[in-house]
């Protein structure tokens, strides 16, 4: 979590919502990501979708088996839909994201009998850190 954590924060610093994620294989992180839509004009570019596809690279697989996916919040709706796709062994996410998560929160991606593979989930890992990232993010913008 130290490392999605440090992801955050540059993140936050580049002017983008404060969320870093790494994938881990056997011990190694494999792939990393921190937040990017604005950055790169991409909707999509979520840390968890960067760190994802980064790790998929490394593979040379589009199934990220026995990895897990560590995340400074919990992820959103779209997010929770690409880590079943990629089937994550076990999915860590710091802060809860109670208005636009997709795990615990909103659509429970992962509850939904039509979803094919459902990662091990453990929240609030590093949760003050990464709420309080997330908190001074937006007080500086209101």
């Amino acid at each position: 979590m130290a490392r999605a954590l440090d992801l955050a924060r540059a993140a936050g610093r580049a002017g983008e919502v404060p969320v870093g994620a790494v994938v881990v294989k056997e011990g190694a992180i494999i792939g990393e990501g921190a937040n990017a839509p604005r950055a790169t004009n991409d909707p999509t570019a979520h840390a968890e979708i960067v760190a994802l596809r980064a790790a998929a690279r490394t593979l040379g697989n589009d199934r990220l088996e026995g990895c897990d996916l560590w995340v400074t919040l919990e992820p959103c709706a779209m997010c929770a839909g690409a880590i079943a796709h990629a089937r994550i062994a076990r999915l860590y996410y710091g802060a809860s994201d109670t208005k636009g998560g997709g795990v615990e929160h909103g659509a429970r991606v992962f509850a939904h009998p039509t979803c094919h593979h459902r990662p091990e989930v453990a929240g609030g890992i590093g949760a003050g850190e990464a709420g309080e990232l997330l908190r001074d993010f937006f007080a500086a913008r209101r």
